[in-house]
């Protein structure tokens, strides 16, 4: 599988790295790379009334920019605030399946929480909900262990509290889609 890391917005071009890392360790035989070009953050995207970006706007954008690259999978990463309706936030959100997905580092930043930065815990959280999203780029739902990276993350504490990695079921799964990229 290749995925393509590309960045929505200004972002920390040493966590995105960090998460191309990552994910090359979870997705065995992945080829991960960085997308030099950056998208710009949609406008319309934005509402006014919540202070935050309508995901889905932009995830429905960001295939565009590599479709014609060769690659099966695209991640974006931006550092605006995500939402979806009936949803106060969310830390990221897939095509399930489908090729493209989206993370938001904006609530996964200790600041976000009054703590100091923490890089390497940015980084650790950010790896997660990567991996997470990609498993539903490859048609996986959320898992009911908490400790599998496919377990929906309600929270911070949620996002923390579970490994970067697939449980047993969930990896099965993973291994019998990648046969089929």
């Amino acid at each position: 599988m290749r995925i393509v890391v590309l960045r929505v917005g200004c972002v920390d071009l040493e966590v995105v790295r960090g998460i191309q890392v990552g994910l090359c360790e979870v997705f065995s035989d992945t080829i991960c790379e960085v997308f030099e070009q950056m998208m710009v953050v949609p406008r319309d995207a934005y509402n006014v009334a919540r202070g935050q970006f309508l995901s889905s706007s932009i995830l429905s954008r960001i295939w565009e920019c590599v479709e014609s690259r060769g690659v099966d999978r695209v991640l974006g990463v931006t550092d605006v605030d995500l939402y979806v309706p009936r949803l106060n936030f969310v830390f990221g959100e897939a095509e399930c399946p489908g090729r493209a997905a989206i993370i938001s580092l904006c609530r996964l930043r200790s600041e976000f929480y009054g703590d100091s930065l923490d890089r390497g815990l940015l980084v650790e959280r950010s790896v997660k909900e990567a991996v997470h999203e990609v498993g539903h780029t490859l048609g996986l739902v959320h898992c009911h262990d908490p400790l599998c990276v496919m377990f929906f993350s309600n929270s911070i504490d949620d996002t923390d509290c579970k490994r970067s990695v697939f449980c047993e079921k969930c990896d099965r799964l993973v291994i019998e889609c990648l046969k089929r990229v």
